[in-house]
């Protein structure tokens, strides 16, 4: 089988004219260290045996720490080793105190179960790991609690299944002695707020048996993990930042589609570009033909079906049942497709593989050769993890980064340096914001009743947020502290999606397909979409949300579904603001309602649209926080704006597209809208808000850093090749008036307006 010896002689059998740029990631030799004196010999002969001879120095050094007492983040790249940091002072722990527990919290079900897996085939007596999450039978939960010495988590069973239940747990908090954290920089934005407290909940809990557990926490590189780590657990934490495990030599390139002629004949019909899902599945086809194990990462659910369904396709023309070789994977799988989909791809039974991120996270997938990532994954960290899921046994590696037709995406492949050598971003995180507080000191009331000493670990806005939950007599106040007085548990929703996930069933036999969260089923599963599973599609026949289910029925019908909303937008409160002049840009609390209102059919292949189907799907409401820009009549004519709604309309969609470049979100988490006059500032305005209840840290981030967003924004537009607009500059995926009206000379005018009143 053909592998990725030399990948830059294989990237250079693909088609180069679509090469924008390589980067070059040399190879890094390791540096060793002693094994630490209280490692017993059980576990370092375990070790040995799976081949660890010594630890690396960023290991060691970050173990000790962790033994010695003191909370510590581990730092460092890809397939760096970060495991062993916390296995060995929680394993050595565990075979000296044959009392001792360890905690294991992992924000994807399939990383938990790839380090059951590794902590399992030490084979070591007495600790008895075992994973603990939705997927566990009911008949093994009791085992666990009993027996397990290291039990393997994630947040979400941790709220809803432990802390609530902390009694049937108290043998294992009374003799807790580690909490590792793995992967904790995806703790970000509303989830990782909601975390935070999660955490904080857990030390309180610990406390009640009398333990104050030591936390170890794993990191991809990012900026200041120290500080973020802190911030997660409310603790101080010394941070191991120096990566001193051996890597092998990336090659790196950024891939932009090619023009394709416009469907339209007319003669004012713009060249459209090849898309990111056709050109992944092509790339993808290409190495499995070539012996070339891949994983190709898709942003959404249905793009890693798509891709997976194109390569499959395209490698049976080419060797009729190679494509089953290739297959897809995602969130929403039942579990038994989950765990067959990565066995199958360690064995080197699937050569290909499309996955959404779900696989972006320290599974250890030895053996692949290439990763294909199919658009801009929202931040540099995700980027580097993505690419690092390739070379994991130190062999050379290709990575490849296929622009998607998106301001960023165009903006990146042409602008390297944003990429290359640039530090990773911080995690943002809010634990004060009040949507989130609340729900989690009403989760605390209930375990055990709040006392004044509590309130101080989870923060100096905890006192406010409590009397305000008394007076909606949530809470009751007591002598002793503060009592949950509702009945049942507090309902609280962790991802911010929305409540109980929709089931997606087959009308015709009753079967389970798979699983749709709230906030994007209006979009995935509305009356009349189309939906992919495993490359077949069906079509949904009704959506009931009261039950949580959408019955679909098998079918291949010519087109897909793109689902099509409004959004109207008022403001709350201005908490900071900038005057400059003509231009004024504020930070503050909204007021977002939207609703899925039709959807359109656009035939496979030309993207022909069919026509428009009106739906009839609640509306949604959404307190949350924005950063917004009014403009003063005036000055837009004097820049010689002539086209104000379509200027406000295009500079909006470039700069929802550009806020991942200096935030750590995703295009997808963030909203906008702009008007000539709206309602509450009375002139010219663009709004950028974020998409979770009391906001994500986003917004703020976006007004901290404004002169630079909409710098890149300004740019990214005017330099686009396009001469009136296109999805790589000011047209947007997500837009509800259907791109309409957008003009791209008259975005640029605004934003120079912008950008020459604010402070550089």
């Amino acid at each position: 089988m053909t592998t990725v010896a030399e990948p830059a002689e294989f990237l250079r059998r693909l088609r180069s004219d679509s090469v924008t740029h390589v980067e070059r990631v040399p190879h890094r030799l390791g540096q060793t260290a002693p094994w630490p004196d209280w490692v017993p010999g059980p576990l370092r002969a375990a070790l040995a045996e799976r081949g660890v001879a010594a630890p690396w120095r960023h290991q060691a050094e970050a173990a000790a720490l962790a033994y010695a007492g003191q909370h510590v983040v581990v730092a460092t790249g890809t397939a760096s080793g970060k495991s062993l940091a916390y296995q060995l002072p929680a394993l050595a722990t565990l075979l000296a105190d044959p009392r001792a527990t360890a905690l294991y919290l992992a924000p994807t079900k399939a990383l938990a179960a790839d380090q059951l897996r590794a902590v399992a085939a030490l084979d070591l007596d007495g600790v008895r790991p075992a994973c603990y999450d939705g997927d566990t039978p009911r008949e093994e939960r009791e085992w666990i609690r009993q027996h397990s010495r290291f039990v393997l988590t994630n947040p979400d069973m941790l709220h809803h299944g432990v802390l609530p239940g902390h009694a049937a747990w108290s043998t294992f908090l009374r003799r807790l002695a580690y909490v590792v954290i793995d992967e904790c920089h995806t703790y970000r934005g509303v989830f990782g707020s909601h975390v935070a407290h999660v955490l904080r909940r857990l030390r309180r809990a610990a406390a009640r048996y009398g333990r104050t557990p030591v936390f170890v926490l794993a990191s991809a590189t990012s900026g200041d993990p120290g500080a973020a780590a802190e911030r997660l657990i409310g603790l101080p934490v010394t941070a191991v930042t120096d990566d001193a495990s051996p890597r092998g030599g990336v090659t790196f390139a950024l891939w932009e589609p090619p023009l394709q002629p416009a469907l339209s004949p007319s003669e004012d019909a713009q060249p459209v570009r090849r898309s990111a899902l056709r050109e992944s599945a092509d790339l993808l086809a290409d190495a499995v033909v070539n012996g070339v194990r891949t994983l190709t990462f898709v942003r959404s659910r249905r793009g890693a079906e798509v891709v997976a369904t194109m390569a499959r396709r395209s490698l049976d023309e080419a060797v009729p049942g190679l494509g089953a070789r290739v297959a897809a994977y995602r969130g929403g799988y039942l579990r038994e497709e989950r765990r067959s989909l990565e066995t199958a791809l360690l064995s080197g039974e699937l050569l290909g593989l499309a996955s959404t991120n779900a696989l972006e996270l320290g599974v250890d997938l030895v053996g692949l050769d290439a990763v294909v990532i199919c658009g801009w994954p929202g931040t540099r960290a995700s980027l580097w993890q993505q690419a690092g899921r390739a070379g994991r046994t130190g062999r050379e590696a290709l990575a490849v980064l296929v622009a998607r037709d998106d301001p960023l995406d165009t903006y990146l492949v042409h602008h390297p340096d944003a990429l290359f050598g640039r530090p990773v971003e911080a995690t943002v995180l809010d634990p004060a914001n009040p949507y989130v507080l609340g729900p989690q000191l009403c989760s605390a009331a209930y375990e055990a009743p709040l006392t004044a000493a509590d309130l101080a670990l989870f923060g100096p806005s905890a006192p406010g947020v409590v009397a305000k939950l008394v007076a909606a007599g949530v809470l009751r106040q007591r002598p002793s502290g503060w009592y949950w007085k509702q009945p049942g548990r507090p309902e609280v929703d962790l991802r911010g999606t929305g409540g109980t996930p929709v089931c997606v069933v087959e009308s015709a036999t009753g079967r389970l397909l798979g699983t749709v969260d709230p906030g994007s089923s209006h979009f995935m599963v509305h009356p009349g979409a189309v939906y992919l599973h495993q490359g077949e599609s069906y079509v949904v026949d009704d959506l009931d949300l009261d039950d949580a289910v959408a019955l679909v029925h098998r079918e291949e019908p010519e087109w897909s579904t793109h689902a099509r909303d409004v959004t109207a937008l008022s403001v709350a409160s201005v908490r900071s603001y900038v005057d400059a002049g003509p231009v004024g840009l504020f930070f503050g609390d909204v007021d977002v309602t939207s609703q899925v209102v039709s959807y359109q059919r656009r035939r496979i292949g030309s993207g022909e649209i069919l026509g428009t189907w009106p739906l009839d799907l609640p509306t949604r409401e959404l307190r949350t926080t924005a950063v917004w820009f009014t403009l003063s009549a005036s000055s837009l004519e004097a820049a010689g704006v002539t086209d104000v709604p379509g200027g406000l309309h295009a500079a909006e969609h470039a700069a929802i597209g550009l806020l991942p470049l200096v935030a750590t979100c995703d295009r997808w988490d963030i909203g906008g809208i702009s008007t000539p006059v709206h309602a509450d500032t009375g002139a010219p305005t663009v709004f950028v808000y974020d998409g979770h209840p009391g906001g994500a840290g986003f917004a703020e981030r976006a007004y901290g850093v404004a002169a630079a967003w909409l710098r890149a924004t300004r740019d990214a537009i005017a330099d686009c090749a396009c001469e009136t607009g296109c999805p790589s500059c000011v047209q947007s995926p997500k837009c509800g008036n259907g791109n309409n009206p957008l003009s791209k000379a008259d975005a640029v005018r605004v934003l120079d307006v912008v950008l020459s009143s604010l402070p550089g």
